[in-house]
């Protein structure tokens, strides 16, 4: 297996090519929605290290509920986790769109282990956004030295969605911020090295989010920090999902990212970045349904021929084919918009919502085509279920993204009367 370092430094694009050249034998103009040399290297290395060491462990990990270091540690060695990661601090600083390719295919196999890999790079994201050089090279440059994780600290116990709700307090006290309160249902809480974490640090609560909170860097190993029991959670059961107190953890000014009041910001706009990924993972969870559910009804007979040839059946899985190419375009979307620099926030809420929605719908309706079986533990769909229903809820709910692609119609609205 070749190292994806290797391929993203021969690459010169990223993201589809929206455009297509003369040169290539091609028209000039218009779409193309071909992936790059580079990036189907980088599908094949994804995909055979998802056949190879994905599939085959993906049950165990899902009874134990171990979590998946030594998978983690074979990624890390091929370049398939911290793709975002700059140059400068040694990374091979990828595209969204190569990112979400790797995403697709990780989560095809198992979407548990895709969160536990791929997760991580949610709490790089406001780093990768707007870290000086220095914080990157401190923070991120350890995490391409040797195989650790980072976390992102911003949903509490009774917030949830409302990120303007955090109570999680810091106070400067000289060079230091003192930070008080608690996060929950953190991926990766308890194996990270650091955490990204939203505080408040305006003391008027009616002050607008918008300069309320700051993003703080924190080490794991800071006096004061506290992470909670391992949830036994429904789906994704290998992840690792915990509460974190902060009880008077002390953190320098140097650990700020960009400035006192920007931290929300930030939060929102590392949304933007891994949004397309969670999208990408789910429409891989869906293809994995989608592709069992067809063996299946190829398979199983009844009334002499296979169940594939009733319309009933058939119909089931053109739904499910319809919806998940639909959902591939969205993310390519989105993800295509995030590495020209455009703002994604309207297409990356329509990937995630969409994809979400319709991953839930396809595992249903694998399940379904599968009958009695599919509800037993043996066969994988029963598993593809559970999982499929965290991507409605975490990185913002259907109902948040809804909301969002709501206020993005509204305001056009009022712009265009």
């Amino acid at each position: 297996m070749g190292s994806l370092a290797q391929l993203a430094r021969r690459s010169l694009l990223t993201g589809l090519r929206a455009f297509s050249t003369a040169a290539e034998g091609k028209p000039a103009g218009g779409m193309c929605f071909e992936l790059s040399p580079e990036q189907k290297e980088i599908k094949e290395l994804a995909r055979k290290f998802t056949r190879e060491e994905i599939i085959p462990v993906a049950a165990e990990y899902d009874r134990t509920m171990e979590y998946p270091w030594p998978v983690i540690k074979k990624a890390w060695s091929l370049g398939l986790t911290n793709c975002t990661i700059p140059k400068h601090c040694g990374g091979v600083e990828m595209g969204c769109m190569d990112v979400c390719i790797i995403s697709e295919e990780m989560a095809y196999g198992c979407s548990s282990m895709k969160t536990v890999i791929e997760g991580s790079s949610l709490g790089q994201a406001p780093l990768v956004l707007a870290g000086t050089k220095e914080q990157q090279k401190k923070f991120l440059g350890r995490l391409v030295e040797e195989p650790l994780i980072a976390a992102y600290c911003v949903t509490e116990p009774g917030t949830g969605s409302d990120v303007n709700g955090v109570k999680t307090r810091a106070e400067k006290k000289g060079d230091e911020y003192i930070i008080n309160g608690e996060k929950m249902w953190i991926t990766g809480g308890g194996e990270a090295n650091w955490y990204f974490v939203l505080a408040r640090t305006h003391s008027d609560p009616k002050c607008p989010a918008a300069k309320a909170f700051t993003g703080f860097i924190v080490e794991r190993d800071t006096p004061g920090v506290t992470p909670g029991r391992k949830e036994i959670n429904m789906g994704q059961r290998c992840s690792d999902t915990r509460g974190i107190k902060f009880e008077d953890v002390r953190v320098p000014k140097e650990n700020v990212l960009l400035g006192e009041g920007a931290g929300f910001k930030i939060a929102m706009g590392a949304f933007d970045k891994t949004r397309p990924g969670v999208a990408s993972g789910a429409t891989g969870l869906a293809q994995r349904a989608l592709d069992e559910a067809t063996k299946y009804a190829l398979e199983r007979k009844t009334f002499g021929v296979p169940i594939a040839h009733h319309q009933a059946i058939a119909f089931m899985l053109a739904d499910m084919a319809m919806n998940i190419e639909t959902a591939r375009l969205a993310w390519q979307m989105a993800a295509w918009q995030t590495d020209n620099g455009i703002r994604n926030s309207y297409m990356s809420s329509i990937a995630k919502a969409h994809a979400a929605d319709m991953a839930n719908k396809c595992v249903s309706d694998a399940v379904q085509i599968f009958g009695g079986v599919g509800f037993n533990s043996e066969y994988p769909v029963e598993k593809l279920m559970r999982d499929a229903k965290v991507y409605q809820i975490y990185e913002g709910t259907s109902q948040i993204q809804r909301l969002v692609i709501s206020r993005h119609i509204i305001d056009a609205a009022k712009q265009k009367a």
